[in-house]
């Protein structure tokens, strides 16, 4: 059985440009808009749209797979459960499997964790090439004192955070208050440095999806590498209505600047199915430069799980029981 033919390599590229933002432009802003019941028709056709099976539908949960931001952000981590997490990102599926498969080097696309686990990830990826994301900015609610927010960020990139994903203040996108966002934003950014930005919406905060559109668009003005849809900890996380939102603006705001910013979809995406979805409307909407590391990733825990079995299945004809995948 091949697959390396019919998936891209998972390896990340480095962006050709990264997108240092532009000054804010209300007049844009205030011009978006999102037709709430087109956008909802046009997701609903999405799941029955595509249909991928044996070989193409393995290389594209190999695809997921080197995709994936593996997580845990429970408040009873551990140095132990972090380091397990970490060797599960460097070796995501049991070694028979991807024999069958003839994969070699499948790694996941980063680790999430905690600024406080941030020194036992990045010894636990050392020589890995796998780089990783602290949440950060007082996640998930994002309400602590600025000033501290900004530090949070400063220690998580002193620790050897490659990636900070940090929450916006919700207020400002429920108030209007583009300004802002935009300068909270901007001053986040910075305060990254080299390290990628994930500005995540808490999408199911914000009232409307034309605030999810016009927040996506304030938030890549002021620089972010990514735009996230949620910490994963509100009642409505990831949706397909919100995501084609969210993907719209980053198609527009490309055509209009030539700066790619990425995306990720966190919260509620625990199906091998659902990732598929998700992967088909990426290549319709954007375009297969965005299936790659550097612009896209699923905000991941339990969705590695599913698709290890998923794996399995095509590889020996059963399935097996969810601890013979075990995350770490």
């Amino acid at each position: 059985m091949q697959t390396k033919d019919k998936t891209e390599t998972h390896l990340p590229q480095v962006q050709e440009q990264r997108n240092d933002g532009l000054p804010l432009d209300l007049s844009w802003v205030k011009a978006v808009q999102a037709n709430t019941s087109a956008i909802e028709r046009r997701a609903a056709t999405l799941p029955g749209r595509r249909s991928i099976k044996k070989d193409y539908q393995a290389a594209w949960l190999l695809k997921a797979i080197s995709l994936m931001d593996l997580t845990t952000l429970a408040g009873d981590d551990t140095e132990g459960r972090v380091r397990r997490l970490c060797t599960k990102a460097r070796q995501p599926v049991r070694p028979d499997l991807l024999a069958a498969l003839d994969m070699e080097g499948l790694t996941t696309g980063a680790v999430c964790v905690y600024h406080d686990m941030v020194p036992t990830a990045v010894d636990a990826l050392r020589g890995s090439g796998i780089p990783v994301a602290a949440v950060s900015t007082g996640f998930p609610a994002g309400l602590s004192p600025f000033h501290l927010r900004i530090a949070e960020i400063g220690e998580s990139v002193a620790a050897g955070a490659e990636e900070i994903d940090i929450v916006i203040t919700r207020r400002h996108v429920l108030q209007g208050n583009w300004q802002a966002l935009y300068d909270e934003m901007a001053e986040m950014r910075a305060a990254c440095g080299t390290a990628h930005v994930k500005a995540i919406l808490a999408t199911g905060e914000l009232g409307s999806l034309r605030n999810v559109a016009r927040a996506s668009l304030v938030c890549m003005m002021a620089g972010a590498d990514f735009i996230k849809t949620s910490t994963g900890k509100e009642g409505v996380n990831a949706t397909l209505p919100v995501t084609l939102t969210m993907i719209r603006a980053i198609r527009d705001y490309h055509q209009r600047t030539g700066l790619r910013v990425g995306y990720k979809p966190a919260g509620g995406i625990s199906k091998a199915k659902d990732a598929l979805v998700y992967l088909a409307m990426i290549k319709d909407e954007l375009g297969d430069r965005w299936l790659q590391p550097d612009l896209f990733r699923f905000g991941a825990s339990s969705l590695l799980g599913d698709i290890e079995r998923q794996l399995e299945h095509h590889v020996t004809g059963g399935y097996s029981a969810g601890w013979r995948h075990a995350i770490g």
